[in-house]
């Protein structure tokens, strides 16, 4: 059996040791940029160049001594190594290397991997057995920080902290169906607790599924409050309310909006206004209702609005003047609500889908069937999206994964605009 040969300087921390029948599968996180000895596979494993993990089953030469002039040797014969004596061999063979002037974090050399507690969801939830995503490990709670100071999760063993939404507070406006509904249940799977605000009195089926869903396998909560976003007093009395009751409001998916085909010589003022004051003067107060709260708390958060592609494009055969202007508006305010806010810790981006098959888009193709055949030659992947395709955008965009993003656009429209 041919030993694995590892070589760490003094700052390696030695986080798990398994010891197969066959082979030796070690997990280390090293402060020094010293590549795996196999130097094959394992040097894939880097990232940002300063913390190396290395997942190692290759078979290794007996000794490694090019770099170091010294060498541990772990032998898959001999399973009783513990991590006592792994430490004590790391700090021979650092003697060689020299003292790294990288400052090693504040956690004991031999502590273990922490173990998840999967029963026990996040505070002011229920547990429940088996939910996900569990609460985060002693040594990454450490060093998470608050939304516009991002926190550093180099070496931690979560995978992508960043995304965990456990504890935050999300409001998702016109979530009673469709997008607005299916990134609300995203943003329940990354942990949240959210409330959907929709003009609607009674919400879809979808949405008492999701909400069971939520209450019963992901160990959170979703809520629903009816209102017409063109309601400024009752929008600021919804939303205070909840920031009371939570003590915290975390983020917000502005969903909400309306859409109308009109020739340009046939909009009336009327329908004008009725767009401009839901899709943007809606989403803008919504915004600002919002805010006033996250600055109130003084936690920073996230926002993210619905635009479109045809906020940037025109949309070859589907005419809609008002609607597109409306989302062209949702991207440009978005940008200087950045600019503003950012001082307060609040990032703004918006998410720009492309066409979506949904329930109304599907009535549209049985009277426009040619549409069907048109739009999905219009992107560089030839289809059409769906809801789900927009999950992962409002989990990215809301989380600390996107902590350096604001006034932008996502634009996830396969390809359209960039013809």
């Amino acid at each position: 059996m041919v030993p694995k040969v590892l070589v760490l300087p003094e700052e390696a921390l030695w986080r798990e040791v398994n010891v197969g029948q066959t082979n030796l599968s070690t997990l280390l996180e090293l402060w020094l940029n010293i590549p795996c000895p196999c130097d094959q596979h394992c040097r894939s494993a880097s990232y940002f160049s300063v913390v190396r993990t290395a997942y190692c089953t290759t078979s290794l030469p007996t000794s490694w001594t090019e770099s170091t002039g010294s060498s541990i040797s772990v032998s898959t014969e001999d399973p009783e190594v513990t991590m006592a004596s792994l430490a004590r061999s790391a700090r021979v063979a650092s003697s060689a290397l020299g003292r790294s002037k990288l400052v090693p974090r504040a956690v004991p050399a031999l502590q273990s991997r922490s173990k998840h507690d999967v029963t026990n969801g996040p505070k002011g939830n229920p547990p429940v057995a088996g939910r996900g995503p569990p609460n985060a490990p002693r040594e990454e709670a450490a060093a998470l920080k608050d939304n516009f100071k991002s926190g550093s999760y180099l070496g931690t063993t979560k995978r992508l902290p960043e995304f965990n939404l456990n504890d935050k507070v999300v409001l998702v406006t016109g979530a009673a169906r469709g997008l607005g509904l299916v990134q609300a249940e995203a943003l329940l799977e990354a942990g949240a607790t959210v409330y959907a605000l929709d003009r609607l009195s009674e919400p879809s089926p979808d949405f008492y599924r999701v909400q069971e869903r939520a209450a019963k396998e992901l160990g959170t909560t979703l809520h629903y409050r009816q209102i017409d976003v063109r309601d400024v007093p009752q929008l600021n009395e919804i939303v205070r309310s909840i920031s009371e009751a939570q003590g915290k409001l975390d983020g917000l998916i502005a969903a909400a909006g309306i859409q109308q085909e009109t020739p340009a010589l046939e909009y009336s003022a009327k329908d004008a206004n009725t767009m401009f004051e839901v899709n943007i003067t809606g989403v803008f107060m919504t915004a600002q209702a919002v805010a006033k709260e996250m600055i109130r708390h003084g936690r920073g958060g996230s926002i993210a609005m619905i635009a479109s592609m045809s906020g940037t494009v025109a949309n070859r055969g589907l005419i809609c003047p008002a609607y597109n202007a409306s989302k062209a508006g949702v991207i440009q305010l978005a940008r200087n609500l950045a600019s503003e806010w950012g001082q307060h810790g609040i990032r703004v981006n918006t998410i720009s889908p492309g066409y979506i098959v949904t329930a109304m888009v599907e009535a549209l193709f049985e009277q426009y069937p040619e549409r069907r055949r048109d739009w999905p030659t219009q992107n560089m992947l030839g289809k059409l999206s769906a809801p789900e395709e927009y999950r992962g955008a409002a989990v990215f965009l809301i989380s600390d994964a996107s902590s350096f993003m604001t006034g932008s656009d996502l634009r996830i429209d396969g390809g359209h605009a960039a013809w």
